[in-house]
């Protein structure tokens, strides 16, 4: 059976239908949930980021035109109650609690399972060293995949701005990486 379109969950949800609603939820739940991982560093403030959006998108959602996908518009919300996080607290990070997951395959293997957590801990503890306006860039790029045009559209940044901050970031993550 097909999954039905964002734009079709959004008119039902817009009825008051629960069930298209919590199948948005569900769709983008856990992209949401990594995006503020990895841009705040803690579970907790990634928890409270996911509630944070979904929030807004519920009180929002006919605000949305569809002149971006959803997901975009989505991605954008979160982008912005990042980066009042962000603002609002300024402290060392604890790179301790960001959690790590291994692969099914690896789950018998504990030297694999430690070493993709130092793995990942120390390209969290990089990326918690850039600036938020490169972190931003990285995260979008390389994680949430979007093509550099959507992501300046996204920042409300010229292009140019936008390829700038991620060779930067590149370079220094490839630094700090390299040193660590």
């Amino acid at each position: 059976m097909f999954a039905p379109s964002d734009e079709r969950l959004v008119e039902r949800a817009l009825e008051n239908n629960k069930q298209a609603w919590l199948q948005l939820v569900k769709r983008y739940e856990g992209l949401v949930y990594n995006y503020g991982l990895r841009m705040l560093g803690q579970r907790e403030d990634a928890q409270d980021l996911l509630q944070d959006v979904f929030l807004s998108v519920f009180r929002n959602l006919a605000s949305w035109r569809a002149e971006a996908s959803f997901k975009t518009w989505l991605l954008t919300i979160a982008h912005h109650r990042c980066i009042e996080v962000y603002r609002r607290r300024r402290e060392h990070i604890d790179i301790d609690s960001v959690d790590h997951q291994a692969s099914d395959q690896d789950w018998h293997h504990p030297d694999r399972v430690y070493q993709g957590q130092q793995r990942a801990k120390q390209l969290v503890t990089a990326l918690q060293q850039l600036p938020i306006e490169q972190r931003q860039v990285v995260e979008l790029k390389f994680f949430q995949h979007l093509p550099l045009a959507e992501i300046a559209a996204q920042l409300h940044v010229p292009l140019s701005t936008v390829k700038s901050r991620l060779y930067s970031a590149v370079e220094k993550l490839q630094h700090y990486l390299e040193t660590a």
